[in-house]
């Protein structure tokens, strides 16, 4: 240390050490006890003398002391002071200048002696310095760069392209007449039996101004015209196929909502453009999307039916400790319709595509409510989405899905039940998935023109799944799946006004897949996927005949 320096601290250090005298019986007749100050000026002399290393052994010294932090930087960072032997510290005596200039040369020497360990250190790092400045000033540089060109301050982009490499193929005598005349199977296959390369795109934008909120914009486009949007047979349909907006090549935003929280445990979404399924407290299933459209609605599409529109939802999450089980609810109201200003076009049996509004009749809307239970393993939830005219069931048999049953006056009371476990770590035992959907429509036995259907009509239809999944299968990050369910399929019937038509449905229909998902990057995974349907047109199917479709297909998601 520098002579200046000290005697910088040489007077800061005359008053922190002065509470060290020693008492009067210590001194000699002239009032000085040499030796002592000798002994506080070798070598080593803290430890002989009681030396403390945490401020707290002194009995009599409080933190409410005027110079209690200076003294315990002294104790516990140089370690030059020691105490008197009863553990005190009596630093209210009188302190002589012999003494203290012992004292002070003590924690001077302490002070040089770290001083020295800190050079040699820097001395024998110094090449190691030398490269951590250079990587420190070519970050700063390139943390600059990103300032002047980033996009935003608030949003961050995130991409998602899908391609899809697959065919599918039709076989059975069925004679319906549901593709022409002929047998279906034949004339399924010359209209969408072709093999097909289509993509999707969604382009994210995640704008957040309090780092807890979410403006949620997504840009979205694809190319899907064949089997795989539902084109022919319903349950066919992907869940990444894009249809609707961003279909056709075309550009159009596909999401618009803001998500924010208010307090600990509410968050609302609100939004013209946002969906019924992605504004609830959870997902109650752990299956996830698949490859079919029909399995990432939970085994329910009457409650999990995927409406989007103008959006406003309520979502309460019980605060529980972490690795707890806790409660949630959620409500939605969602307005297919929202955007559209008419609301009557003057026919009162049928909701056209140029009626709407929000709270309309014809506003096509859904109400949806969620209560779950959810542990770290398992989730039980229960669910109901009441729907207008004009909001249907998503997936289902052809016969169900037809769009006259939902155009009319009616309106359906949609119930779903699910259930998950999970194990703890991945291993041969999959996660498992259930769910389970009943649907009952009322006020639809008038069509369009005001009379009555001559054919017997939906009033009741199910559906249910299972589904199984695999993760880290042979490699982390590769996970497999297998799903089974029967989609929406009609289990009772009104008579229409035809006499003798048979009102006993035979809508049944099964729906299976199989696939395995390669991760080949962070960034890049591969799904190569099978499946079969087994009487997708329900009681469309000809009487005593038979008609499925079986597909295959490569997925190749890219996330950027």
């Amino acid at each position: 240390m520098k002579l200046f320096q000290k005697f910088l601290l040489a007077p800061a250090a005359l008053g922190l050490l002065s509470p060290l005298a020693a008492s009067a019986s210590d001194l000699n007749v002239d009032g000085l006890n040499l030796e002592a100050i000798n002994a506080y000026a070798r070598p080593g002399s803290a430890k002989s003398r009681n030396q403390v290393t945490s401020i707290t052994q002194f009995s009599d010294v409080q933190p409410t002391e005027w110079a209690y932090q200076a003294l315990s930087n002294l104790v516990e960072r140089y370690g030059c002071v020691a105490g008197y032997p009863d553990g005190t510290f009596r630093g209210k005596r009188p302190l002589s200048r012999w003494e203290a200039a012992a004292l002070l040369n003590a924690c001077l020497d302490r002070i040089t002696e770290v001083t020295d360990e800190l050079r040699r250190l820097m001395k024998e790092f110094e090449v190691e310095l030398s490269v951590l400045k250079g990587r420190v000033d070519g970050l700063e540089a390139k943390v600059g760069e990103l300032e002047a060109s980033q996009f935003s301050t608030t949003t961050v982009l995130k991409g998602e392209a899908t391609f899809v490499l697959g065919a599918v193929n039709a076989g059975g005598n069925s004679s319906s007449g549901a593709f022409g005349p002929g047998n279906d199977a034949d004339n399924y296959n010359q209209q969408f039996g072709s093999t097909n390369f289509s993509y999707d795109v969604r382009l994210n934008l995640e704008t957040s101004f309090t780092g807890k909120d979410l403006l949620f914009t997504r840009l979205r486009s694809g190319n899907f015209e064949n089997a795989f949007a539902g084109d022919g047979v319903n349950t066919s349909a992907l869940d990444r196929a894009s249809s609707g907006i961003g279909g056709n090549n075309s550009v159009g935003v596909d999401r618009l909502y803001y998500r924010f929280p208010v307090g600990d445990q509410f968050t609302f979404v609100v939004g013209p453009r946002a969906r019924n399924t992605e504004s609830l407290a959870v997902t109650p299933s752990v299956y996830g999307s698949g490859i079919l459209d029909y399995f990432s609605v939970n085994g329910a599409p009457g409650v999990y039916n995927k409406a989007t529109g103008a959006l406003v939802a309520a979502i309460w999450r019980q605060n529980v400790e972490k690795g707890r089980g806790r409660f949630s609810f959620a409500a939605n109201y969602v307005a297919q319709q929202g955007n559209v200003g008419q609301v009557f076009d003057g026919n009162p049996n049928n909701c056209s595509g140029s009626e709407g509004g929000i709270g309309t009749d014809c506003a096509r809307g859904s109400i949806t409510a969620q209560l779950n239970y959810t542990a770290p393993q398992w989730n039980v939830s229960l669910a109901y989405r009441y729907g207008q005219q004009g909001t249907n069931f998503r997936r289902g048999t052809n016969f169900v899905s037809s769009n006259s049953w939902f155009l009319a006056n009616g309106e359906s009371n949609n119930f779903a039940v699910n259930a998950y476990w999970q194990p703890k770590n991945p291993g041969i035992i999959p996660s498992i998935s259930v769910g389970w959907g009943l649907n009952s429509l009322s006020d639809n036995s008038i069509n369009s023109s005001g009379n009555e259907f001559e054919d017997p009509f939906v009033t009741q239809s199910q559906s249910w799944f299972a589904g199984l999944k695999w993760k880290d299968v042979f490699a982390k990050g590769n996970d497999a799946g297998m799903a089974v369910g029967q989609a929406t399929f009609a289990t009772q019937l009104s008579q229409g006004s035809i006499d003798g038509q048979n009102t006993t449905p035979n809508d049944g229909n099964f729906v299976w897949e199989w696939w395995y998902k390669f991760q080949v990057t962070d960034n890049i995974s591969v799904t190569p996927a099978i499946f079969y349907l087994s009487r997708p047109l329900g009681q469309l199917t000809s009487s005593n005949g038979d008609f499925n479709v079986f597909g295959g297909l490569i997925q190749t998601r890219f996330k950027f």
